[in-house]
């Protein structure tokens, strides 16, 4: 096994993970934000727009941090009905065509919304509702860092993918 490449797979599977656990934190802020507002707004009559705005944009930065870990760890959604049956070549190929396609997303999200974001911070863009979250941009600059991330975990997928199916190879030709 190239040593090279799997401390790489490492490294990256590290990071993901740690930016994961850390997303977790972020979760639960966001249900205590929510249990807190409805309280609010239902014992009390008060309501925040700063504090909902908050909840969506916890949201958002949830699923861009968190898509990256769940495809480390195979949470993600897929056909497994067919998959289970194919043969250890078949499930490389589709694994491999996959994880091509998923980068090629990855990378076309990063490039068009870097325009997005930085058009965003140029214009310094805050919430249109009054009381609402300023820096606007800051919650829109998570969309390439969150696709970032997920081109990375690509990245690493593939290379241990390649890592293991050589493996394998080489097992069966000794």
């Amino acid at each position: 096994m190239n040593t090279a490449a799997a401390a790489v797979v490492r490294r990256i599977e590290g990071l993901i993970d740690a930016v994961g656990r850390a997303t977790l934190y972020l979760c639960l802020a966001m249900i205590g934000l929510v249990a807190v507002n409805v309280l609010l707004r239902y014992s009390l009559s008060f309501g925040s727009v700063w504090s909902q705005e908050l909840e969506w944009h916890l949201l958002a930065a949830v699923i861009l941090l968190g898509m990256s870990h769940a495809i480390q760890r195979g949470d993600n959604v897929r056909v497994d009905v067919f998959y289970a049956d194919f043969s250890p070549r078949a499930k490389f190929v589709v694994n491999l065509v996959s994880l091509g396609l998923l980068l090629l997303i990855a990378l076309l999200f990063i490039k068009l919304s870097l325009g997005y974001v930085a058009q965003s911070y140029a214009i310094n863009e805050t919430s249109a509702d009054p009381g609402g979250i300023p820096f606007r941009w800051a919650v829109k600059g998570l969309i390439p860092v969150g696709f970032g991330l997920l081109a990375l975990q690509t990245v690493g997928a593939l290379l241990k993918l390649v890592l293991v199916e050589k493996q394998r190879l080489g097992a069966g030709h000794v």
